[in-house]
């Protein structure tokens, strides 16, 4: 079975065909201006008119695709009408699956949610402490991101740990541009570091994470900000770029200055604190698990990260930490440590294949 995975965002389309559960190619088309004029660059490339089925990366399924979902017409109205909660993101998955519908329309297609892995989480992870109504009647609640990544994560530690995947706890850390942690308790994600976009939680590459709401209000109402000003400043100048001018690790890594050290400790204190409160959470924590750009190849964030987790069983080998093992932890630790390099593509991949299939009921 062959099959076409398309991750459309605003500026590049990212593609990877896969043949019986393989990677054969993947192409990257940078500085998209026309999506179509794209997407038929990605089919002269990978040859993925031949394909059974293409698998899209859909960012926001707000409340009403909760599970990886066979495109239909109905399904296709039902996510435009989501566009509002990911504007920067989820139209233009949709302009991809349109393309395919009017010009390849016997190809079917699947569309897998980034939120779709935090469909589990319990009301009081997420709901937010204001009225009930604006949950119900606007949609401002957690809904997590970065989920293909989190349950690739799931799947590939419970292998190292020779655990059943719904017997095994985790704290995954998807620290790349964007990042994001996530509990997991007995295989399913108990609570989530980003919110009801993906600018909540940790400090990533130019989006600031927790920031207190009455901030924003101070911004607009003292300083004279507009929405659309804010709105560019904490996404797009904040985080590592806003705290010292970058937002490449390596380079923060290797500068001296006062600037660098501390943009370097906001950051990695942030991830401390959430590994923290999520093993708070847990009753048993199987292992922690570094994944994402940064988390898979930066030894000090990792190091930095780990120092001082020693009171929660968590007895790391920072030799093998230096060297980038994929185990980081000592035999003797409690919790174990995890470097596991993520693939959400083949997570989309398996995720819309079992629909293909009607191998799994993912309501069980």
């Amino acid at each position: 079975m062959k099959a076409l995975v398309i991750n459309s965002g605003s500026s590049s389309i990212k593609a990877a065909l896969f043949q019986n559960g393989r990677v054969l190619q993947k192409h990257v088309v940078e500085e998209v201006k026309n999506h179509d004029e794209a997407l038929v660059e990605v089919l002269a490339r990978l040859g993925g008119e031949d394909v059974d089925f293409v698998a899209h990366r859909v960012v926001h399924g707000g409340t009403l695709f909760t599970t990886p979902t066979r495109i239909t017409q109905e399904n296709l109205d039902r996510l435009k009408s989501l566009s509002f909660l990911a504007p920067l993101h989820n139209p233009h998955n949709v302009a991809a699956i349109e393309y395919f519908l009017h010009n390849h329309p016997t190809i079917p297609q699947i569309a897998v949610f980034d939120t779709a892995f935090f469909a589990t989480l319990p009301k009081e992870a997420y709901r937010y402490a204001i009225e009930e109504r604006f949950e119900t009647k606007h949609h401002i609640r957690r809904f997590g991101f970065h989920g293909s990544s989190h349950a690739y994560l799931l799947k590939e530690a419970a292998k190292l740990l020779g655990k059943n995947l719904h017997k095994t706890s985790l704290v995954t850390l998807h620290l790349g541009n964007g990042a994001s942690a996530c509990a997991i308790e007995n295989g399913r994600s108990v609570d989530t570091s980003m919110g009801m976009t993906p600018l909540e939680g940790l400090v990533m590459g130019s989006r600031c994470g927790d920031i207190d709401a009455g901030a924003v209000v101070y911004m607009i109402k003292e300083l004279g900000m507009g929405v659309d000003e804010v709105d560019e400043t904490l996404n797009r100048h904040s985080g590592l770029k806003g705290l010292c001018g970058t937002n490449d690790m390596r380079q923060i890594v290797a500068r001296k200055d006062a600037q660098a050290k501390e943009a370097f400790a906001i950051y990695t204190r942030r991830i401390k604190k959430y590994i923290g409160a999520y093993m708070a959470l847990i009753d048993h924590v199987d292992a922690i698990v570094f994944s994402g750009g940064v988390g898979e190849k930066s030894a000090k964030v990792r190091e930095a990260v780990l120092r001082g987790l020693e009171k929660f069983g968590i007895l790391t080998d920072f030799e093998a930490n230096r060297k980038n093992d994929a185990i980081i932890s000592t035999k003797e630790s409690f919790v174990k440590v995890f470097v596991i390099p993520t693939d959400e593509e083949m997570e989309i991949y398996q995720n819309a294949k079992e629909v293909v299939d009607g191998t799994i009921d993912y309501n069980a």
